[in-house]
């Protein structure tokens, strides 16, 4: 991702989409941080520090306290399904519950663009689930996220699994996607693709979480 002043400075002085205020649950001490349209936030840290959880508490899958708005809308305001397609979740390991991926699909002829981005071809719509590697699963599952077109977009090692193309070809579809506005807030063990994708970064250990000054925002290009 270039980087260069003008960018940051405008994400700076963005309002933010996405507000989160003391949010906790029984393991995440409580965390404040907030997301502007165009902007990706890493989540960094150990594994077991509460990266997960902390993703699941923002989508709101996990019993939280806190407050957390959209637009300045407060999300105890907002009806379930609603919240799930303005703030999607691309788990770790996607559930699937049908027997093909095309089922999974309510428009596979608009997805396709996406699924092509990632490396499929258009025959992927009949490909058996079972016969799917992770790393299949978890780019078809980014594509189904998509799809609900989120206006912010949660992350859960997205690219564990891939290979160098693949990564490469992730990270080239969501940055598109940033251009556009969308906001991502993206797990990785990977310091290098922080520095690749993210503008910010927050650091989870032990359950607490702070947000650090990561070198990449002194960069020029």
């Amino acid at each position: 991702m270039v980087r260069n002043e003008a960018v940051h400075a405008a994400l700076q002085v963005a309002a933010p989409i996405l507000q989160v205020r003391a949010l906790r649950t029984s393991i995440l001490l409580p965390v404040s941080f907030s997301l502007s349209a165009g902007e990706a936030l890493a989540v960094r840290g150990p594994s077991g520090a509460g990266k997960t959880l902390l993703l699941r508490a923002v989508a709101d899958l996990d019993p939280n306290e806190g407050l957390v708005t959209f637009g300045g809308r407060d999300r105890s305001t907002i009806a379930g399904p609603e919240w799930r397609r303005l703030v999607g979740y691309v788990p770790a390991e996607p559930g699937w519950w049908a027997d093909t991926v095309g089922a999974h699909f309510g428009e596979w002829t608009a997805a396709l663009a996406l699924v092509r981005d990632l490396g499929f071809p258009e025959e992927t719509k009949a490909w058996p689930i079972t016969q799917l590697s992770t790393g299949e699963r978890l780019r078809l599952a980014l594509v189904r996220a998509l799809m609900m077109r989120p206006k912010v977009l949660l992350l859960d090692e997205p690219t564990a699994a891939l290979d160098a193309a693949s990564v490469a070809a992730v990270e080239a579809l969501i940055n598109a996607r940033l251009r556009t506005g969308l906001a991502v807030l993206w797990v990785t063990h990977d310091a290098e693709q922080a520095k690749r994708v993210a503008h910010r970064l927050l650091v989870v250990e032990a359950g607490q979480v702070r947000e650090e000054a990561p070198e990449w925002t002194a960069i020029s290009p």
